[in-house]
């Protein structure tokens, strides 16, 4: 194992940093990515970090998924590489047709930016292997269109296919479902609101992101 992580840089995104240090942390090798790049050769796992990809004009992520990388991301994440998108990066996943439902406003339409507890519904997934079901962890979320919405029809789906990763305890957003995290059926790709990276020093308060990265490593290893 190389522990090599792609970690995508979008104009606008401003986690990338925070990112890589939390991967460090965990004993994986983050490497940035520019978004013109077109091969993802040689990295075991994908982080999509937070930000505003193209300052969010259109819808976030929207511009984004026409970048060359993403042609590559697509590729690796159908061929089962580990994809993790975090906050921005969860709206260029399912802009990117990667993960089902999409990304709208706040139910309050305000910006959003403090801790939330989050329930563990799945450990199946890339994110939650070490975790344990009905854990309780608490995150950081900082965004203004972080709620979830999907039909009805896939969000039986998504319970079915055991697909939930995390709830919110609290849903502050409006999310359907109080869902604050998904994955593909395959549970390769997973779309995050709540930022692990921030939560992955006790200088920062928390060490309760770096399970997500943990389990990342676990899935690659």
């Amino acid at each position: 194992m190389s522990g090599r992580v792609a970690v995508v840089v979008f104009p606008g995104t401003n986690c990338e940093y925070d990112v890589l240090r939390a991967l460090q942390r965990v004993g994986l090798k983050g490497e940035l990515v520019w978004h013109g790049e077109g091969s993802l050769e040689g990295y075991e796992a994908i982080v999509i970090p937070g930000g505003f990809a193209h300052g969010d004009y259109l819808r976030p992520g929207a511009i984004a998924r026409f970048s060359n990388v993403m042609s590559a991301i697509v590729d690796s994440a159908n061929a089962g590489i580990p994809t993790l998108g975090i906050c921005n990066g969860f709206q260029v996943l399912t802009e990117a047709g990667l993960l089902p439902g999409a990304l709208q406003k706040n139910s309050g339409l305000k910006f959003l930016c403090r801790p939330e507890k989050l329930e563990v519904v799945s450990t199946s997934s890339i994110v939650s292997s070490t975790l344990v079901k009905a854990q309780i962890i608490e995150l950081p979320i900082n965004h203004f269109e972080g709620n979830y919405t999907i039909s009805q029809e896939g969000y039986e789906k998504l319970i079915e296919n055991d697909q939930v990763v995390f709830r919110y305890v609290d849903n502050p957003n409006g999310s359907m479902g109080s869902i604050a995290g998904i994955s593909n059926t395959a549970g390769n790709v997973v779309g995050m609101m709540p930022h692990p990276e921030r939560a992955s020093d006790l200088l920062l308060g928390s060490i309760d992101g770096l399970s997500v990265f943990e389990s990342l490593k676990f899935k690659i290893s």
